[in-house]
């Protein structure tokens, strides 16, 4: 017998990076997501973001944009620009995926293109959770909940801990700390929106707890993290030990902080390289080959009730013609 079965694995030809930017210049959620593209192989990386208040596009957006290879950068945001890379304008040129996080709008129009255009996922305001225990720094896992905080009024930063002295040591530590932030009335939001410290019965059920939120990213600032990190089966991110803290996940540990969020890490992955490919499978088979597989294949169809198949497999039924 002789012939192949297998898959071949191509990079994408063109792909769109949205960069978010309301509020401030975000250069390294480009680079989080241009950077796995290239790797992949991709033939042409374009970035839409919207201009700063001067009308253009931040220095820092652009020089992340060179050391990524990015071919174009189009100074346009929100639902136009997913608007524009999904289906193609006189300037921007269509793409095969779009990728990257946003804001509300962003995200309700890359449920509206999906289908026309491929998608990385559908991301909500960005959210962690820290599992801590006695041993934490209270100081440490303050600065973690508050760098989250300060993301966005809708963003998340929840502590789950069986120490009720730690959970009273961060609470004191988070308002000393907040006062040196510039960020604060965005922090102070955020903390009483979606911010909380749960004191739980045991460690246990604080990871449990955290596993069954599915958070965007899990932080264990815990003893012996890795024994515990062998409990949690969901989450975008898994920072394990109080030095694996989640702004170096941010900015430089990668390999990419765009992540699922709103509990989608059930059943959805960060961005990575196998974002940027796709895959097509690969059937070539001799005549011997076919010939012994055709009559399986034959029946099968009838199973189906599909003569037409049927006819199709048995005409190979003969080995060569």
């Amino acid at each position: 017998m002789g012939g192949r079965m297998g898959q071949r694995v191509l990079p994408l030809a063109r792909v769109g990076v949205y960069v978010p930017g309301g509020t401030a210049p975000l250069p390294s959620s480009l680079l989080m997501s241009a950077i796995p593209a290239r790797v992949a192989g991709v033939d042409e990386v374009i970035v839409c973001t919207p201009p700063g208040e001067n009308g253009q596009v931040p220095a820092v957006t652009l020089a992340a944009a060179q050391v990524a290879g990015v071919e174009r950068v189009f100074r346009v945001g929100g639902a136009q620009a997913v608007a524009a890379m999904a289906y193609g304008t006189a300037s921007v040129p269509r793409v095969d995926k779009v990728v990257g996080a946003g804001g509300l709008f962003t995200t309700l129009a890359k449920r509206q293109v999906y289908g026309h255009v491929g998608l990385d996922g559908l991301y909500g305001p960005t959210e962690t959770v820290v599992v801590a225990d006695a041993s934490a720094d209270p100081a440490w896992v303050a600065a973690d909940l508050l760098a989250q905080a300060e993301h966005d009024v809708l963003a998340t930063a929840i502590l789950l801990t069986p120490s009720r002295r730690l959970a009273e040591a961060v609470q004191a530590a988070v308002v000393e700390q907040l006062a040196s932030l510039d960020r604060t009335s965005v922090i102070e939001t955020a903390l009483r929106g979606q911010g909380g410290i749960v004191v739980t019965p045991d460690l246990a059920t604080a990871v449990e707890l955290a596993d069954a939120f599915a958070p965007e990213h899990l932080c264990l600032s815990v003893r012996a993290p890795e024994t515990w990190a062998g409990r949690i089966r969901n989450a975008g991110g898994l920072f394990l030990g109080e030095h694996s803290c989640e702004v170096l996940g941010d900015y430089v540990s990668g390999p990419s902080h765009v992540m699922p969020t709103g509990g989608t890490a059930r059943f959805a992955s960060p961005v990575n390289v196998l974002d940027f490919v796709k895959i097509t499978n690969v059937i070539a088979l001799d005549a011997e080959t076919a010939g012994k597989l055709a009559s399986a294949a034959a029946r099968v169809a009838g199973a189906e009730s599909l003569t037409a198949h049927a006819a199709a497999a048995a005409m190979r039924g003969g080995g060569e013609r």
